[in-house]
């Protein structure tokens, strides 16, 4: 239970690169079932941000590793080198 809270905490927050563009906005967390850790994020991607666009699928959302994330707070920093494009 404590961990559905977490990430419903996490929902909607801003996701920028450690460069400071604004990549998008979470909008779900991909977890494994087993293990319960966090594998992947579930972005609304800025229309603005080129990378974001390029990774873009059908469904207009972004899915990045988790192993991209640099922190959680205010904002979620994601390392523009580790995504894969």
């Amino acid at each position: 239970m404590v961990k559905y809270l977490v990430a419903r905490q996490l929902s909607g927050r801003k996701v920028i690169t450690n460069e400071g563009e604004d990549f998008g906005r979470l909008i779900d967390l991909n977890v494994n079932e087993i293990t319960g850790k966090i594998e992947s994020l579930v972005i609304e991607p800025n229309p603005d941000n080129e990378i974001a666009e390029k990774l873009r699928k059908e469904d207009g959302s972004v899915q990045i590793s988790y192993e991209s994330v640099l922190a959680v707070g205010d904002y979620i920093i994601v390392d523009k080198r580790n995504m894969n494009y």
